[in-house]
């Protein structure tokens, strides 16, 4: 049942998701925004291509935070599990289209690591030693994340045994994997960078 308390919760926890921490870290840090080079890609690696892994660490960290805080508060504030797990979708959807970049955000893996952490850590240390070991063999961020992102609702399946949840995450890791189509192009062109790759 669709009451006000719940509308004002996803509407917070997207508002909190469409914070943009890449533009944000790189302001601090003095460097260009990450929408002007690399893959323009308001994200982590992106801001990694700048040079600056401080930017690019405290991108990741804000991203996944918000992911991850917006799961917490809406179960601080009474909600139940599944509708906690909505209010963290929510905030993916904010990053990937961020109301303050005019609906063009991120890609969203480190916002869907936070919410997966929020959900369930099993499912994100899972989904996380995934993307790792994808990138010590591939060297590909977007490989990596692609992988996770087939694996977390699996796992979700698995680990959470609650039908509502499992399909949250679907939808999450439905999204991401869309929003990684211009990666997949550039796959199969032989144009895709891997990580440490400088600006262009």
């Amino acid at each position: 049942m669709i009451t006000l308390p719940l509308v004002l919760l996803l509407a917070g926890a997207y508002l909190a998701g469409s914070v943009p921490f890449a533009i944000v870290s790189s302001r601090l840090f003095g460097i260009d925004d990450p929408r002007s080079y690399g893959s323009g890609n308001p994200g982590a690696t992106n801001v990694l291509r700048s040079g600056s892994k401080a930017a690019a660490a405290l991108t990741l960290a804000g991203d996944c935070f918000k992911g991850w805080l917006a799961v917490w508060a809406a179960s601080a504030l009474g909600f139940d599990a599944t509708v906690a797990a909505l209010a963290g979708l929510a905030a993916f959807i904010g990053h990937v289209f961020s109301v303050f970049l005019r609906f063009k955000g991120g890609k969203g893996v480190a916002t869907a690591l936070g919410v997966l952490l929020g959900i369930n850590p099993v499912i994100a240390l899972g989904s996380l030693g995934v993307w790792l070991l994808v990138v010590l063999v591939s060297r590909y961020s977007s490989m990596a994340a692609l992988t996770a992102a087939v694996v977390a609702p699996i796992l979700g399946g698995l680990v959470s045994g609650n039908a509502a949840r499992t399909v949250i995450v679907l939808l999450l890791s439905a999204i991401l994997i869309w929003r990684h189509t211009p990666n997949i192009r550039r796959f199969l062109a032989g144009t895709e960078e891997k990580i440490g790759a400088g600006k262009r």
